[in-house]
């Protein structure tokens, strides 16, 4: 390639970097114009303002992290972490987790974190565990905590009766009653699909292939995961 050649494809990289970055700012002040409408101010102003909010948002819940797992971590009987957690789980877990901005959730993550940096828990290092944590929301956590706090041996085999969620579960009976039992209400029947879209349950279906929302069957990637986010 000739000295020629090579300035100009420089000069076409240069361009293109400096088209994206033309766009990026023209974003931002598009946005920012936007907030001024709102906050009756200059567009500096409204890109200060949910700049400034962004940042407070992200440095409060790492501060929450932080403290929930040192709690935790003392709960668990250690002052430090005694299992280093690799950088390809670290980063996603610990950037998920400053993100949450629900209490409940933030403290599976913390639950998780521990677990993950002690070396005498028996929970392993699973990528999948955060994939879970970051597609569930607050009620299909306790829903899985409610599943999970039933004997699996038992479950596993007959099921869970989860027509009273999300209040209560019972197990499974195999006495022929099933048509009779009642389904939960639409929120929690979502809630149980998007379960076992991830895998955390089994849903049981009729001759014609319909989910049927009446028991659910625990699965052995649900009950590793509740106990990745239990203590």
């Amino acid at each position: 390639m000739s000295s020629e050649d090579s300035v100009s494809q420089t000069a076409k990289a240069v361009q293109e970097v400096a088209k994206v970055t033309s766009k990026a700012i023209d974003a931002g002040q598009r946005f920012g114009g936007f907030i001024s409408r709102y906050v009756a101010g200059p567009i500096e102003q409204g890109m200060g303002i949910f700049e400034d909010k962004l940042k407070y948002m992200r440095w409060e819940r790492q501060v929450r992290l932080m403290q929930r797992a040192e709690q935790l971590l003392l709960e668990a009987g250690l002052t430090r972490p005694t299992r280093a957690i690799p950088l390809k789980l670290a980063i996603p877990l610990l950037e998920a987790a400053s993100l949450e901005d629900d209490d409940y959730i933030q403290d599976l993550w913390a639950r998780m974190l521990v677990n993950f940096a002690n070396g005498s828990s028996h929970v392993s290092l699973q990528r999948v565990y955060i994939a879970i944590l970051e597609q569930i929301t607050p009620l299909e956590a306790v829903i899985l905590h409610k599943i999970y706090s039933l004997p699996y041996d038992e479950t596993h085999h007959d099921g869970v009766e989860v027509g009273k969620l999300p209040d209560e579960v019972a197990v499974g009976k195999d006495d022929g009653k099933g048509k009779s039992l009642p389904e939960p209400p639409e929120a929690v029947r979502l809630a149980l699909a998007n379960l076992a879209r991830l895998g955390c349950i089994g849903i049981r279906k009729s001759w014609g292939g319909g989910e049927i929302f009446k028991t659910v069957n625990p699965t052995l990637l649900g009950k590793s995961f509740v106990e990745a986010c239990t203590l």
